[in-house]
């Protein structure tokens, strides 16, 4: 059984993503890089990003993760904050511990894409 069907297939994997994203635009150090984003378009594709990479069909269309993040200046602790909401979103929605690190892993393999600002002096 792959991981996107241990999470729920589509309809877990958007529950977990709309939960994430309450968490991570909730958080006052990281709500600046949301603003004027479209929320709703942004679900749709983290949430196919995710259906992906997790073993689900492929459905992701948007943009290459270097360049819709590349104007955000993200730094490494901001990503870190979005690993941390990530983890507990998926262990609220109790997932194992060994599927949140392989999601985890995958979510690493693209911090030098993602992360453009250099860490804060």
């Amino acid at each position: 059984m792959s991981i996107f069907e241990r999470l729920g297939e589509e309809q877990g994997i958007r529950a977990a993503v709309d939960d994430f994203y309450e968490r991570v635009v909730g958080d006052p150090q990281l709500a600046d890089y949301f603003e004027g984003v479209d929320l709703r378009t942004l679900l749709g594709h983290q949430s196919a990003l995710l259906v992906q990479v997790t073993g689900g069909p492929a459905m992701y269309s948007g943009r290459d993760l270097a360049a819709a993040h590349d104007r955000l200046g993200i730094t490494p602790e901001d990503f870190d904050r979005v690993v941390g909401h990530l983890v507990a979103t998926l262990t609220s929605f109790g997932v194992a511990a060994d599927d949140i690190g392989a999601i985890g892993e995958a979510l690493l393999a693209h911090r030098e894409e993602i992360v453009t600002a250099p860490a804060p002096a």
